[in-house]
Parts: structure tokens; sequence; C-alpha cells
């Protein structure tokens, strides 16, 4: 869609110190793009890094305006408002990045082409883009991935934004950087804007969607290991991604992500419990085996996110996830994907 040199600003006003900016984070760790700057008034003047603690020198500014200035010629919308749509104080500033000739990548549900394509400059090259616009129609599920001989490895969660993608997107970059040959299936807008190709599952027919995401993994026929992006979660009473996830990938193994602070799901469920995590690792795989009539499917380890834990608390978090799993467990970001690697790879 866009050449990689292309200078981006990621939109964050009011969330570059909250979840919802996801989208901009996954961008800031992976994006292929150079990033020129945030758009985020509170913290305009600052760096990444000085408003929270990130670490990303990259500029914060408080305009649409300060980012053309800074040489950007893409914005992308950074940010990831509940239910995916798209607020209508977003209209002033998008109108002017759109007038002043950047093209734009959006990450949520609402078409924008349809909204702001009248103000599109053609002749200079300047697109919109919808991730999450999936094709007209995808193939039923046949189970047909089973018959792949490669690895099939699954992330799945306890909660929404558990720290799937980035665990799929370490594990992908190391294996690479190894020489595996080695696929990724995004399956959500922050892993087909970095990877440039993906399918937008939350948006796609639900009795297509186990469909859509086997089309994506006989893609990858070729690869040794295929890396699957996991969504949503089991536990979730608002999720319906991890059927068709382990119906239509047919995996052979899965890595469970968890963010080690929570003991209950996050607003607005956070009435309900975590389950134990060998309790729910066992849930996962009686699933996707089917009383054996399925791929069985091994979990090989456990991604903890430990944001908002001391380094002491987090290895102890660690130590005790790996007591009461038996399985190598670690905190991908702020240490290392090592362990997952070795499991992946000799499994």
């Amino acid at each position: 869609m866009f050449v990689t040199s292309q200078r981006i600003a990621l939109f964050m006003e009011g969330a570059l110190d909250s979840d919802s900016g996801k989208m901009g984070f996954g961008l800031m760790r992976f994006s292929k793009h150079p990033i020129v700057c945030v758009i985020d008034s509170k913290f305009a003047g600052k760096t990444v890094k000085e408003a929270v603690g990130l670490p990303y020198n990259i500029p914060v500014v408080a305009t649409i305006d300060n980012a053309v200035q800074k040489g950007s010629e893409i914005l992308v919308l950074g940010i990831a408002p509940s239910g995916g749509k798209f607020p209508t104080s977003w209209e002033a500033p998008i109108s002017e990045a759109l007038q002043k000739g950047l093209s734009l990548i959006n990450g949520l549900h609402d078409d924008l082409n349809a909204r702001f394509g009248h103000l599109l400059n053609t002749k200079a090259d300047q697109k919109i883009w919808d991730v999450r616009k999936p094709k007209a129609n995808y193939p039923i599920a046949t189970g047909k991935a089973a018959r792949l001989n490669n690895k099939r490895i699954l992330m799945i969660g306890t909660d929404m934004a558990a720290g799937k993608m980035t665990t799929g997107l370490e594990l992908y970059a190391e294996l690479k950087k190894q020489g595996v040959k080695v696929g990724f299936v995004p399956t959500g807008q922050i892993g087909i804007t970095i990877m440039s190709s993906g399918i937008p599952l939350d948006a796609i027919k639900v009795d297509q969607a186990a469909g859509a995401v086997q089309e994506a993994v006989l893609e990858h026929s070729d690869k040794e290991i295929v890396i699957i992006e996991g969504q949503g979660s089991l536990a979730h009473p608002g999720s319906t991604a991890t059927l068709p996830l382990i119906r239509g990938a047919q995996p052979t193994h899965m890595i469970l992500c968890h963010k080690a602070a929570y003991s209950h799901l996050r607003e607005p469920v956070s009435h309900i419990p975590i389950p134990p995590l060998d309790e729910f690792i066992a849930l996962n795989e009686a699933l996707a085996e089917v009383c054996g009539s399925q791929t069985k499917a091994k979990t090989i380890g456990i991604a903890l996110n430990t944001t908002g834990l001391s380094e002491e608390e987090a290895l102890n978090s660690i130590k005790e996830t790996v007591k009461l799993t038996g399985l190598p467990t670690t905190d991908v970001v702020r240490f290392n994907v090592a362990v997952l690697v070795d499991e992946v790879l000799n499994c």
C-alpha cells in the first residue's frame, strides 16, 4: 500500500498515556516506516520516553500542522477507541491532514474512504487505507490446514490486549533472524498495518471467519513455521475470535499470553475472574482437539505481560507461572523471547 521510506506521524491525541493507544505503541515497536512524531497536545514538547517512559525518543507535537512541518507523509490513527468507532472530535484534524496532503492509515471499523475520499488529491498519489476492510467473501473452512506439514503456532490470551500480537511478532522476528523459513499471519489492524497484509478478523462475517484464517494460513504452506496472531479470549464474554482462529489455523501448538498484574478481566467485564492458567490452558487445548477429532495443539510456553510490576515482582510472577504450569515463561518485551524461540524450534 505504501513504501516503507515514507515518513509517518501517529495521531494519539489524548491517548499516549492510555491503553487505547495500542495501535501507536505497536507501530513504535515494529513499524518499518520512520516515525517522525506523535500527536498528543497534552505532552507536546516532550519525547515519548519523557512523556510515558517507553524507550522511544520520538518527539511529541500538538497539531497536524506541527506534524507536516516535521516532514510527515502519512498520518496513522494510533488509537483504538472502544468499539473501533470514529469519534466525531477527530473530524477536523483528519480533514486538515488530508487537505495538507497527508495520506491516512485507518485501523477503525469506519470506512474513511467513503467519509473523506473527496478530500484526496489523486494526482499526488494520496491515499486512505482502511485496514479493517475485508474482502467481499471468504471460503467456508474445511480443516484443510491440518494437512500441512509445518508447525502452526497460535497466540492465545486470557483477555483482550494481553500481548498476543507483540509476542507473535517478537517470535517471528527472532526466527527470521535465525534463518528459519517462517511466516506471520496478522489478524488485527496493528499487525496488518505493520506487515502490509493479513485479515481483519473482527470485520469478517462470522460464518466466513474460520475460512479467512484458513486461507491466510494456507498462503504460508511453504513455510516451516507459521505464527498466527491471536485475538480475543475464550474467557471474555464479548469475544468470538478464538474459535475461528483455532478452526481455521488447525494449530499444532499454542502460546498463552497473559497480563500478570490482572486477576480479573479488564473493564467493562472486571467482575469476571481470569481462570487459573493451568485450567485455562487445558480448556484451549481441549477445544482445539475436539475429543480427538481434530488437530491436537499443545501449549508450549507462556508470554507474561508484566506491565505495572516491578522487576522483582515480574521475575517472581514468572517463577510462579513456571511452577504452576511447568511451561517456559518470559516477558518478551521486558526480558527476551529466547526461551519461547527455543521451545518453538524444538517442539
